[in-house]
């Protein structure tokens, strides 16, 4: 049998014109721990503390495969010595691990204050690796889907896509489980836009058609740093819980519930989702800390009034 290995400083990332396969026939079921929203800094040291109990936690639960599905910096958008720090302890984990990226890594929506570009997703792919990928067992293909650029109607986005169709296509007799950052909806499949929170009504009715298509059997997510758990059809949604902190009344209420953890996939005939609230964690808030993290653009002043 052979030995998963890890792949070099850009963590454990796949090259991104390969599929990498592994043997796992000899060792089923595969185990994968889905990890999310670490959002680490050295710079903005607020969630670190977090890191350390969360990495003895995988290191104990001895996973095949560990997947981390985005905003794994607090500010890797436009701070490289984020993106470096985090990078660096990702790689120390001593099991092969997939990255995703996520908003707070190259940016987010077109107007945003950092909106996803060329020059943030070029730094990503450089220090971490691929912004998606696939992943092959003998019996379950992996897909890596860079969730921020959907919907933002560019030759990256249709890149992507038709990338995904082969990918699904050439599966062959493998099941399917797609792997991203932004979840497909937060309340129902039909839903209009969420902003901030989901994938855009068009690509999401886009992938939701090919998951039907091809019989996607589970779509798992994070940023919304909630855990929780569905189905659309027949694909299994999993929305894994962030390691950093939850999030308070300073946002909209969610499904869900606000714990810090991690999800375990296990992969049989089928995949069994289990979501894990790790104890050892420290149980951050993110309204408390706000200014100083993410510090938001002030209020405009009501014009005053002269007579």
């Amino acid at each position: 049998m052979k030995t998963p290995r890890k792949l070099g400083l850009k963590p454990a990332c796949l090259p991104q014109s390969a599929t990498r396969q592994f043997d796992f026939e000899e060792r089923y079921p595969v185990r994968i721990i889905q990890i999310t929203d670490t959002h680490l800094s050295p710079s903005k040291p607020h969630f670190n503390a977090n890191w350390s109990p969360l990495a003895q936690w995988v290191a104990d639960q001895k996973p095949d495969l560990v997947i981390h599905t985005g905003d794994l910096s607090v500010d890797g958008a436009d701070i490289e010595d984020d993106l470096a720090f985090s990078a660096n302890l990702l790689n120390q984990l001593s099991v092969q691990v997939l990255c995703l990226p996520g908003n707070h890594d190259i940016g987010h929506m077109p107007g945003s204050a950092q909106p996803v570009n060329a020059t943030r997703i070029d730094r990503w792919r450089e220090m971490v690796g691929p912004d998606r990928w696939t992943y092959d067992t003998d019996k379950w293909r992996l897909i890596g889907l860079n969730s921020l650029i959907l919907g933002n109607d560019s030759l990256e986005e249709e890149e992507q896509f038709d990338w995904l169709e082969d990918a699904l296509g050439e599966a062959e007799t493998r099941q399917i489980a797609i792997f991203a950052h932004k979840p497909l909806f937060v309340d129902a499949a039909d839903e209009g836009e969420t902003g901030y929170w989901s994938v855009r009504p068009t690509p999401r009715k886009r992938l939701l058609d090919l998951f039907e298509e091809y019989e996607v059997a589970l779509h798992a997510s994070g940023h919304l740093h909630r855990g929780w758990q569905g189905t659309h059809n027949n694909t299994g949604l999993v929305w894994a819980p962030a390691s950093s902190f939850t999030v308070g009344d300073m946002e909209r209420d969610m499904p869900g519930e606000r714990i810090l953890g991690a999800a375990i996939h296990t992969l049989t005939d089928r995949v069994k989702s289990e979501i894990v609230e790790i104890d050892a964690l420290s149980r951050f808030v993110l309204d408390d800390v706000i200014e100083e993290v993410y510090p938001r653009a002030p209020k405009a002043q009501p014009a005053e009034i002269t007579a």
